[in-house]
């Protein structure tokens, strides 16, 4: 059965009914109005008082007032959407999940700009510093290196805009939340399956973007735990870095396939797959070696089906967008703070069920099979 798991901690309730907004400013001896700009992340108001504020929100058991919600319908909220062009197969879905959140939220209405960055750790830092001036009210993201983009998302806050993270996390940084597939997991299954599928022994082999991304340091941690637990004939040869360059993943592949031992099996945690497979295929090594991959689209669908692709772990990028409009909305208009970290988890798919998955890659109910 797959999940959805939540990183909340219990919040004790210290009142038996839910605490108003005078309620709050009369706790921490501030303002009505400092009180309202704190919960719905409006300028005028410090990172620390907001902490305060949302953290004395919570402990007070507050909810909205349901005529103060009524009075924000029909308001005008603008979002900014930072996403790289590169990987297409993974963000252009979910560019179609933030889309169709937002054509579903009623009672608002949402302008949404989508804004673009060459690749990931490649201009992001200089597309968030300028919409710091730009009177977006959130913003949803993917970080690249979460130690390079820290002063910016800093900044932002500062000026009153809600980010929440999608696709990977930066944090102990000043976003609001984080939207993500669980990337320790996907790396834990793919050695797993690999475990199962090479019981002789053998190298393998973990092909990722950039360590400095944690979503891609992640599943490198849950490869290398998994393998020594659940496989331990099997071992881990150096890590490759393609930096998500096609020409780089693919020369280093031709570089590894030359050397001794060569790998019995490999993981692509991003899914720039394609240009391994390529050199796999020139050097008639795919099908040969065992191949997990990342995500699904239309030129990986006939390696599935020859099974000359083992399985791919899929991050169902449509739900992660929608996950992530959603929670970003709910606390722009209703002020409901959300848990600091949503994993979704990950999808196994395999020749047997690969139809059910290409009925459901870009729609609604792109989270078939979850239980």
């Amino acid at each position: 059965m797959l999940w959805v798991g939540y990183n909340v901690s219990a919040v004790k309730q210290t009142t038996s009914e839910p605490a108003g907004i005078k309620e709050i400013a009369k706790s921490l001896g501030i303002s009505i109005g400092t009180v309202d700009r704190a919960l719905h992340a409006r300028e005028g108001v410090s990172p620390r008082t907001r902490a305060k504020v949302l953290k004395m929100a919570e402990k007070l058991n507050y909810k909205p007032n349901v005529a103060a919600r009524s009075l924000k319908l029909n308001r005008r909220v603008r979002i900014a959407v930072h996403l790289p062009q590169q990987i297409q197969s993974f963000f252009d879905p979910l560019r179609d999940g933030v889309r169709a959140a937002a054509a579903a939220t009623l009672g608002v209405t949402v302008d949404l700009d989508f804004r673009t960055y060459p690749r990931l750790g490649e201009g992001d830092v200089e597309l968030m510093e300028a919409d710091v001036a730009r009177h977006f009210d959130g913003i949803i993201l993917t970080p690249g290196n979460p130690a390079a983009i820290g002063t910016s998302l800093q900044r932002l806050a500062e000026h009153g805009r809600a980010v929440v993270c999608v696709a990977s996390d930066a944090p102990r940084s000043s976003r609001l939340a984080c939207i993500s597939v669980d990337a320790f997991v996907s790396g834990g299954i793919a050695a797993e399956l690999l475990g199962m599928r090479l019981p002789n022994g053998g190298a393998v082999v973990f092909i990722t973007g950039d360590l400095s991304t944690l979503d891609h340091a992640d599943k490198l941690r849950g490869f290398a735990s998994s393998l020594a637990t659940e496989a331990p004939q099997l071992s881990l040869l150096p890590t490759i870095e393609s930096h998500e360059r096609p020409k780089d993943a693919y020369q280093a592949t031709l570089d590894l396939l030359a050397r001794k031992p060569r790998p019995a099996g490999i993981y692509i945690s991003t899914a720039n797959s394609l240009p391994v497979l390529q050199a796999l295929e020139q050097k008639r090594l795919l099908g040969e070696i065992q191949v997990i991959t990342t995500d699904l689209f239309p030129e990986l669908i006939p390696h599935i089906e020859s099974r000359k692709v083992l399985a791919t772990i899929y991050q169902r990028p449509f739900t992660q967008g929608k996950v992530a409009f959603e929670t970003l909305i709910r606390f722009l208009v209703e002020g409901v703070k959300p848990p600091p970290s949503t994993k979704l988890a990950p999808h196994i798919v395999l020749r047997s069920n690969l139809g059910l998955f290409l009925n459901h890659l870009s729609g609604p109910d792109e989270s078939v099979g979850a239980g």
